[in-house]
């Protein structure tokens, strides 16, 4: 993990959060939390809520702390007029089970794309006003 929790402060906590986390306790003790973050969607005209990270802790496994995550960041979605709730699972994470099972639809005709790292950077030092 690169993340600091300089990062998380600097990110989250400051005058503009570019996220909001949800906590989950059980008998009193941190069990698991949903990062997440609106995302626009031109072809809606609206906004939704993107989660990055579900996380769960081992021991809480099985006791209904993700399903919980997971129907609140929907009831949030809806309470704010957000009409989707997205995110990405890797293909060996087998949480996908879990998603299925909760009724989560997978999008098998969306395909992740992405630049990190010297491919962003060599992305950046094209000339964007030459067009493509």
């Amino acid at each position: 993990m690169l993340a600091t929790e300089e990062d998380l402060r600097r990110y989250g906590f400051d005058h503009n959060p570019r996220f909001e986390a949800l906590l989950a306790f059980l008998d009193n003790k941190p069990a698991g939390f949903a990062l997440f973050f609106p995302h626009f969607s031109t072809w809606r005209g609206r906004p939704g809520l993107y989660l990055e990270d579900l996380y769960v802790r081992e021991w809480a496994r099985g006791r209904g702390v993700g399903r919980r995550l997971m129907a609140r960041l929907a009831a949030l979605a809806i309470e704010r007029d957000w009409p989707a709730l997205h995110f990405m699972v890797l293909d060996w994470n087998p949480a996908k089970d879990f998603y299925e099972r909760l009724g989560i639809e997978r999008r098998k005709e969306w395909q992740p794309h992405g630049a990190s790292g010297e491919a962003l950077r060599r992305l950046a030092a094209q000339d964007v006003s030459a067009g493509d």
